[in-house]
């Protein structure tokens, strides 16, 4: 834990450092780095005899999770859209 928090404090000081700098290929290096991680992380899960094994249960979960998830975000913007629409024919009438 404690030498996540030195390289988080040793990037913000980096770019306290190199605030004026135009730094045009930081983008790039970004993108590359945060795909570095996702395959660094797949290898990680494949290397882990646990985690393959629980997959099956591991994505049933994540299914339904992610439906009750939709479902529930589409039932509050529909709420919020029909009590908006509601608002503003009341506020026409007027």
């Amino acid at each position: 834990m404690f030498t996540v928090l030195l390289i988080m404090v040793a990037g913000v000081l980096t770019g306290y450092l190199l605030r004026r700098h135009k730094l045009k290929k930081i983008g790039l290096a970004i993108t590359f780095f945060i795909w570095l991680l996702l395959f660094l992380l797949g290898v990680e899960v494949g290397g882990n005899e646990k985690i393959v094994s629980s997959i099956p249960t591991l994505g049933l979960e994540a299914i339904i999770i992610s439906l009750v998830s939709v479902s529930g975000s589409c039932l509050a913007a529909y709420g919020l859209w029909t009590y908006i629409q509601r608002h503003r024919k009341e506020k026409d009438n007027c």
